[in-house]
């Protein structure tokens, strides 16, 4: 894997859409900083265990409903992102 490659894919901007929720918001609610929100979205921090069953638990979903490896194959019915966009 290249130092550019994403650690972790997520879908935590879908998920935080959904609830149209800001990445502020996010933040507040799992007790973090915005910027932590940010860098995990973008895929440039990867959350600690604590935080990813936070934000599961938040949105009611399996941590591998917001978190997988790179070279696993993602569900059809979420968009993937390690870069936020």
């Amino acid at each position: 894997m290249s130092t550019d490659a994403p650690r972790l894919l997520n879908t935590l901007k879908v998920h935080r859409a959904m609830r149209d929720w800001t990445q502020a918001d996010l933040a507040e609610a799992v007790g973090v900083t915005r910027k932590s929100i940010n860098a995990i979205e973008r895929g440039r921090f990867v959350p600690s265990t604590e935080l990813a069953l936070r934000l599961a638990r938040l949105f009611g979903v399996e941590v591998e409903a917001l978190f997988r490896l790179p070279d696993e194959p993602a569900p059809d019915h979420l968009q993937w992102s390690a870069s936020g966009d």
